[in-house]
């Protein structure tokens, strides 16, 4: 397994070997210890999610209030996808940088992303599977969102779109720009979620 630091603080990526043989092929996409000594403390599995969506679709930018937020361990298990890790924590000094990643069924590589990031994806696929590992539950209350489509985050959607409209759910479609989270108190503070990675480390 690979292990390589983005350009967005607390978030990383994996790549896996992959096995292939005449029967199809085998990867481990998640290797709990392997994450636990990059991130310095272990992903606490809460909840496995499982999204199916066709080309075009644009799922994000989503967040959970902080702490405890939410970490997610992610991959593409089918199909393709352009996956964008956002730093919206306030007071960061990369708040407002972006990086995307693609992430597909050819390499099985994911990405973790920790607590009080932005994360938002864009399938290139039709029957593009995403599956995360999440550190807490859902819980509606917490979830957050800003709009993709936010002109201030130059989010780089429309390069692989080939000029189709992008595909999004109504409530991100009505989810405030970053301005606008950021002027409604909705933001993480970078303080508050470096104090509980902290937290989390001498826990571990």
């Amino acid at each position: 397994m690979q292990v390589r630091k983005t350009t967005i603080p607390d978030a990383y990526e994996f790549t896996p070997k992959v096995f292939p043989d005449d029967r199809g092929l085998l990867v481990v996409p998640f290797q709990a210890d392997l994450v636990a000594e990059t991130v310095g403390y272990p992903l606490r599995l809460a909840q496995s999610n499982h999204s199916v969506s066709r080309r075009g679709v644009i799922r994000g930018v989503h967040f959970a209030d902080t702490p405890p937020g939410q970490a997610k361990y992610v991959y593409c298990a089918n199909g393709s996808l352009l996956d964008v890790i956002i730093d919206i924590r306030l007071g960061s000094p990369t708040f407002g940088k972006w990086e995307a990643v693609r992430l597909a069924a050819d390499s099985y590589n994911a990405l973790y992303i920790s607590e009080g990031l932005g994360h938002a994806f864009l399938a290139l696929e039709d029957n593009t599977v995403m599956n995360y590992l999440c550190s807490t539950p859902y819980t509606p209350a917490r979830e957050r969102a800003i709009n993709p489509m936010d002109p201030a985050l130059g989010l780089p959607w429309a390069e692989h779109l080939d000029g189709a409209e992008p595909i999004l759910s109504v409530k991100d479609t009505d989810a405030p720009g970053l301005a606008e989270a950021e002027a409604a108190g909705l933001l993480p503070k970078y303080q508050a979620c470096l104090d509980h990675y902290a937290s989390q480390r001498a826990n571990a």
